[in-house]
């Protein structure tokens, strides 16, 4: 028996927004009130499934970015000798205001602003747990990371991504959080708003299968089901909540058994399948996959 059209229905709802926005704001009025940054160039902004409107009820952990801008790290692997050149005598010396300088003045706004009890240090990101209308917060400290497409007179052209470093991991990690946001809005409009609700179908799925005990949480993670959503085509989407549901899920596993080396992540700069940390296993893809099919198959 399909799942029904109203269970579908139901799972394509969005959870609530307006605590993760109070959220949001809250960790940017402590960061603004700490006088030591109020002469450094930075930004706050969401990122992750609240701030793609595809958290789904239950979700409780709120992704806030502090970006330093004022400096950055840059990759120009995509510019020309000569331009290499040029973008070296434009910026010939290191930054005075480092990520670490950074990361710790943030970590010291939060404690003033919250306290102590409230602010913890985290592998990745400073947690600031919940208080009255608050969620937690993971707030994720970086600085701009540039990849250069271009470097000439008149035409300096880079995505924005984001970097930050993982002591525990002694490496950089990258990431563009700004791309994923404006692809994730372009695929929306290109599947007339179907896309949204159908990534968060997906994974009010996988939370069933979990509760289920039919696979682990960590083998099919949010944020690889929204970029593995993402790969499918735009036709796949619409009609009815079982026609998009049903569509959608067998256009990926199409998608799995003949092209799957070419699925990107949403922000379309990071294959979504490989070896780093950053890529999805092609195992647990198809193995989610296999127990979506399933679950519709014998749905009770």
């Amino acid at each position: 028996m399909a799942i029904p059209d109203t269970q579908l229905q139901t799972w394509a709802h969005q959870g609530a927004v307006q605590s993760s926005e109070a959220t949001h704001k809250s960790i940017r009025a402590a960061l603004a009130s700490y006088e030591p940054l109020q002469r450094r160039d930075y930004e706050v902004f969401l990122q992750g499934s609240y701030r793609n409107a595809t958290n789904i009820y239950g979700e409780s952990d709120v992704d806030v970015v502090a970006q330093l801008n004022s400096s950055f790290q840059y990759n120009l692997l995509n510019l020309t000798e000569g331009e290499q050149q040029q973008f070296q005598r434009d910026f010939p010396s290191a930054a005075t205001y480092t990520w670490s300088e950074f990361r710790k003045d943030v970590l010291a706004a939060l404690v003033r602003y919250y306290g102590p009890r409230l602010v913890k240090e985290g592998k990745k990101c400073i947690k600031v747990l919940r208080d009255g209308n608050r969620l937690d917060a993971d707030v994720v400290v970086c600085m701009q990371y540039r990849n250069y497409q271009r470097y000439t007179y008149g035409a300096r052209q880079f995505v924005e991504g984001m970097t930050s470093y993982v002591p525990s991991e002694t490496r950089w990690v990258v990431n563009y959080p700004k791309e994923h946001i404006r692809h994730g809005s372009d695929k929306n409009s290109a599947t007339r708003d179907w896309f949204k609700p159908t990534v968060r179908m997906f994974k009010n799925a996988r939370a069933r299968l979990v509760d289920d005990h039919i696979i682990e949480r960590a083998v099919a993670p949010s944020y690889f089901i929204e970029c593995l959503v993402y790969n499918a085509p735009n036709e796949a989407f619409g009609g009815t909540w079982q026609q998009a549901y049903y569509d959608v899920l067998c256009a990926l596993s199409r998608i799995m058994t003949t092209n799957s080396s070419w699925c990107v992540c949403v922000n379309e700069m990071v294959y979504l399948f490989g070896n780093t940390p950053e890529q999805w296993s092609t195992y647990n893809a198809i193995t989610f996959l296999a127990a979506l099919h399933a679950q519709w198959d014998n749905w009770r």
